[in-house]
């Protein structure tokens, strides 16, 4: 796996991923929490990787290396 996000999008992905984690499994109940804590856990592994598989499906990329 090639890195194709920058390090500013990197931090994001893994805070907003870390939020939406917590928050999907702690305080909101029911489907919107699965669904929350599914989109928190992609955001979270793919800020941690610097691997998006949505940006090399469509071979974009905000790293400088990409």
């Amino acid at each position: 796996m090639k890195v194709n996000e920058s390090s500013v999008d990197r931090v994001i992905r893994a805070v907003v991923g870390a939020v939406l984690l917590v928050v999907g499994l702690l305080l909101v109940k029911g489907a919107l929490g699965i669904v929350l804590a599914v989109l928190g856990a992609i955001l979270l592994v793919t800020g941690m990787l610097g691997f998006c598989p949505i940006y090399a499906l469509l071979h974009i990329g905000t790293s400088k290396k990409s």
